[in-house]
């Protein structure tokens, strides 16, 4: 019997805890296996992660699952970028840390600069940090290429340095070096990876900030400096909803590929984070429903992500046979469900209803609660089974 359903199973919270996997995650994955330690269902490992490379991230997860991971079931924050092909002959400006020119070509990017280049080319313009600043005025550049499009692919370590250079890039129109004339609006192209405001460390507090806190200072610096909005021409990573098709379209190549001839129908987006795995999936899931699939409505303010999609050829290339994503939510990470819990107070409740999603989406209360909520992922997997008459 062909599997009509597939699995998008989020990582860290999920499956494992810093570089330790999660005790249930080995016993779902047995479950998932055949004898032969093949998948017997479709599975996508879906991360906003993103300064490392993907192959990386498939054999992490192959070690700590204890099966064969391959980097075509893995989707970091800025796998999708990969469709996003009318930019990848151009000269695109990247920011994050990591091997981030790596990532870049290995998405299709033919010309990229990263930021300590940018910053080497023009050095007056980094001026925050007294140590770095020239002794002697610099020789003026010459041959730089003309930046075309700025891609983000992450939190970078010195934020003020990338703050400065992005919005020299944005205000010159890609050449940086030029005396600033009238202001260029729309700016150039801006493509972001992980919207993430804080992320789950080993830390007590557990809010660090994350690439979405970046943003928001991109976003608010840009217009105090402009007057205007940022906007941009894709924002990408959970909860965008190109993200899912992307991750629908990697799940039907699997099961082509293992020649299994049911449409995939259904999936179960396995998370630990409310704000992001279950807003993520329960946007899709909306998003699958509504009746006209090229203008999503379904809880977004505006959707630069489905203006991408326009040219992304996956709806072409990925039938829409898919009918929903459920949403499960686990507790073995950010989320802590205990019913023994007091009331609590309508203080405690005003501060939770604090959304910490990205500027351009808006937040409906729905969104966050998830379809179900079990205590691992293997009981996630045994849920899914259940529901799908599947042993």
């Amino acid at each position: 019997q062909p599997p009509s359903f597939g699995f998008l199973f989020d990582v860290d919270g999920v499956l494992v805890r810093g570089s330790q996997a999660v005790p249930a995650a080995r016993l779902a994955f047995q479950r998932l296996a055949d004898g032969a330690g093949r998948l017997r269902v479709p599975v996508v490992f879906l991360t906003n992660a993103g300064n490392c490379l993907r192959a990386a991230k498939a054999r992490e997860l192959s070690q700590a699952l204890g099966l064969q991971v391959s980097p075509e079931q893995v989707i970091l924050s800025h796998s999708p970028l990969r469709l996003f092909s009318q930019f990848h002959q151009k000269c695109m400006l990247v920011a994050g840390q990591g091997p981030v020119e790596e990532n870049a070509q290995n998405l299709g990017f033919k010309h990229v600069v990263t930021i300590e280049a940018l910053r080497k080319a023009y050095p007056l313009l980094d001026m925050v940090d007294q140590s770095r600043r020239p002794k002697e005025l610099p020789p003026p550049t010459t041959g730089f290429p003309t930046i075309e499009g700025v891609v983000l692919f992450g939190e970078p370590v010195r934020w003020e340095t990338s703050l400065q250079l992005i919005i020299d890039v944005l205000l010159s129109n890609g050449n940086p070096g030029a005396e600033l004339q009238d202001i260029p609006y729309p700016h150039l192209p801006v493509l972001a990876c992980n919207m993430d405001l804080l992320w789950m460390a080993e830390a007590k507090m557990p809010s660090r900030f994350g690439h979405g806190t970046f943003l928001l200072c991109l976003e608010n610096i840009y217009k105090k400096v402009t007057g205007r909005d940022l906007k941009y021409e894709a924002l990408i990573g959970k909860p965008s909803t190109v993200t899912y098709r992307y991750a629908e379209y990697l799940v039907k190549e699997q099961a082509e590929k293992r020649g299994w001839k049911s449409p995939i129908q259904r999936l179960y987006a396995v998370g630990d984070n409310p704000m992001s795995d279950v807003y993520g999936a329960n946007l899709y899931n909306n998003y699958l429903k509504s009746a006209q699939q090229n203008q999503v409505q379904a809880g977004l303010k505006r959707s630069p992500q489905a203006a991408s999609e326009d040219h992304l050829d996956l709806r072409k290339n990925c039938n829409s046979s898919v009918e929903s994503c459920e949403s499960i939510l686990v507790c073995t990470g950010v989320y802590r469900h205990n019913a023994d819990v007091p009331s609590k107070t309508k203080e405690e409740r005003a501060t939770e209803t604090v959304f910490h999603g990205h500027r351009d989406f808006c937040f409906d209360p729905s969104l966050v609660e998830a379809s179900y909520i079990v205590q691992d992922v293997n009981d996630a997997v045994q849920l899914a089974f259940e529901k799908e008459n599947w042993s």
